[in-house]
Formats: structure tokens, C-alpha cells, sequence
């Protein structure tokens, strides 16, 4: 059974971008749900959760931070493995996302080495 993974980005531009490199990455890959902003990630969480999820910081409606304290302070999301794929590298952001269990911070532009190295550290090699 291929994982599903959540990709939670304002840009459809970089959410295609990201939904092309998880599929070259290797993976064994289900399905990819996209969100606009944290909001509506939420919304699609309460569907069904996903195995993974990657997250842009700066969105509108409510942004990665908010998405995080959020998703935390769930008990049916709290263990849901985060991976911050953003532009932004102020250290005090990238600290708070560490508070909120964030397991990996990528910068952009990712490569499809970089999500399967990531993917299988977190969810385990069968993944590949």
C-alpha cells in the first residue's frame, strides 16, 4: 500500500513542483493531497489522515506556525510527521518549528533525493 502524502503550499506553482519531485523520488507513492494554506490542510485532515506531510511557512488564512501549534494540539494529529519545505531561513522560525516537532526543514528548491532520503529516515525503508 503506497503512502499518502499531504503537500501544504499557497503557490500551486510549488505545490505541482513538489508533487512532480515526490514522483521521481522513487517512492512508493498512493496518492497527493494538496492544500492552499493551513486551513484548508486541516479541513483534509479531518478526512482521513496522510502519512507525511510538507509545509510551507509563509501562507495566508493561517501559515505554517499556526498550521504546527494546531496539528499539536490535536490528539489525533499529534504524532503526524512534519517536513518544512520553505524560502524562509530566519533562525527564530525555523527554531519555534523545532518546539513544534517539525522533523526536517528543507530549503527550496528540493530534489527528489533529498524527499526519498527524508521519507524513508521517517516512515522506514520499505518505503522506497
Amino acid at each position: 500500500m503506497g503512502l499518502k502524502i499531504m503537500v501544504i503550499d499557497d503557490s500551486s506553482i510549488v505545490r505541482g513542483m513538489l508533487k512532480k519531485v515526490i514522483g521521481l523520488s522513487g517512492l512508493d507513492v498512493q496518492e497527493v493531497v494538496e492544500a492552499a494554506d493551513g486551513k484548508q490542510a486541516l479541513e483534509k485532515l479531518a478526512g482521513g489522515l496522510v502519512d507525511l506531510a510538507f509545509l510551507d511557512i509563509n501562507m495566508p488564512v493561517m501559515n505554517g506556525m499556526e498550521f504546527m501549534e494546531k496539528v499539536r494540539a490535536d490528539q489525533s494529529m499529534k504524532s503526524l510527521p512534519v517536513v518544512v519545505v520553505s524560502t524562509e531561513g530566519s533562525q527564530d522560525r525555523i527554531n519555534r518549528m523545532k518546539e513544534l516537532e517539525v522533523r526536517h526543514y528543507l530549503r527550496k528548491p528540493v530534489t527528489p533525493e533529498q524527499i526519498s532520503i527524508i521519507v524513508k529516515e521517517l516512515l522506514g525503508a520499505s518505503h522506497g
